[in-house]
């Protein structure tokens, strides 16, 4: 009888070198796709909580704006004049017509 010889095939030294370089590259790509979406997920992180402050200066910015309204008026500013022994004349205002 005669033995059967098992051809194994050996991998050459440049068919090892593509393998691995090949899992290299897939573990690079995985790691730099890592990197990239905890990257994003700061940045936009970062713009929420810049969004939220902007916001919250501007609700600032309108109630601020609504004071300066209210101690402009008329009526605040007659209450001022009055407590200052200060009086309205219409005689000393003069209208100009262009």
């Amino acid at each position: 009888m005669k033995k059967n010889k098992k051809n194994s095939k050996k991998l050459t030294k440049g068919e090892k070198f593509l393998y691995t370089l090949g899992v290299l590259a897939l573990i690079g790509t995985f790691s730099v796709q890592v990197f990239v979406g905890a990257t994003t997920s700061n940045i936009k992180m970062d713009i929420e909580e810049l969004s939220y402050k902007i916001d919250k200066q501007q609700s600032k910015n309108d109630s601020l704006a609504m004071q300066v309204n209210e101690l402009t008026s008329y009526e605040n500013l007659d209450n001022v004049l009055k407590d200052m022994g200060l009086a309205y004349n219409n005689e000393n205002i003069i209208v100009l017509d262009k």
